[in-house]
């Protein structure tokens, strides 16, 4: 598989669960993407350590790396060969969660069919085991946000990071256009994963809830993501965007 069919497989994953952004027509529908977060977790065959050899061979390199042990995560950033879009690979930790819920995630995770771990279906068709129930998803959303989320969405896509200055636009006229549009920013800096550097102008637009089907047939509305608008505080930097993203005190040494 090619890494343009890959990240269009990414991007249409991404759009089908979060349609209000891809009914945007504030930028062109071609407009280049700054990054993709990838939300995983440190269970094989979806940790960081399995993925990093598929995503190599698609021509990603890991750059740096991030700690983030009042999150749970470990972050990487992942450049590609040429001026695409880049990959934030967030792997969150089960032993960032207590017993319980680390053993019932565990469990889940560990009923994926081996067809969904292969080649071009790894990180680009969805969850990859049964949907949970509404009661384990509570508990698990409770214990730590993210493991509710990766237990109803599977490893996948998170949200989409758009850089100003390569959409052609001021970042106070883009985060206009999106309020009128109906998407509401978030202020915290941690409201998209992980924390943010304070070298960037950020904001994080939760998309709408979906309503979905659980195991037991109820159906419940719940956040799966959004999209994050960026721009540099100083256009002299020479770093991409994304390169500026995480703050520098959680970096630590790529092994």
């Amino acid at each position: 598989m090619q890494r343009e069919e890959f990240l269009q497989q990414l991007w249409l994953d991404y759009i089908h669960h979060h349609p209000d952004v891809g009914m945007l027509r504030l930028w062109p529908t071609d407009a280049p993407v700054e990054y993709l977060t990838l939300l995983t977790l440190d269970q094989s065959p979806f940790a960081e350590q399995d993925l990093l050899p598929t995503l190599g061979h698609l021509g990603y390199r890991p750059v740096h790396r991030y700690a983030m042990a009042d999150r749970g995560l470990l972050v990487s950033l992942l450049a590609p060969p040429d001026d695409g879009a880049w990959l934030v690979l967030a792997e969150l930790q089960l032993s960032s969660l207590s017993r319980e819920p680390r053993d019932k995630l565990t469990a889940l995770v560990s009923h994926t069919h081996p067809q969904d771990t292969r080649g071009k279906n790894l990180l680009c068709r969805g969850r990859p085991w049964a949907m949970p129930s509404w009661e384990l998803y509570s508990l698990l959303y409770e214990a730590h946000p993210l493991a509710g989320w990766i237990a109803v969405m599977g490893p996948s896509v998170h949200h989409a990071g758009f850089d100003c200055e390569r959409l052609g636009h001021r970042f106070d006229k883009l985060e206009a256009a999106l309020a009128a549009a109906g998407l509401a920013g978030s202020e915290d800096r941690h409201h998209g994963i992980f924390p943010v550097s304070p070298l960037l102008q950020y904001r994080f637009y939760p998309t709408c809830s979906r309503r979905l089907a659980f195991a037991d047939g109820d159906e419940h509305r719940i956040g799966l993501g959004g999209l994050a608008l960026m721009q540099k505080r100083l256009s002299s930097d020479h770093e991409r965007a994304v390169e500026l993203l995480l703050p520098h005190h959680t970096r630590c040494e790529i092994t």
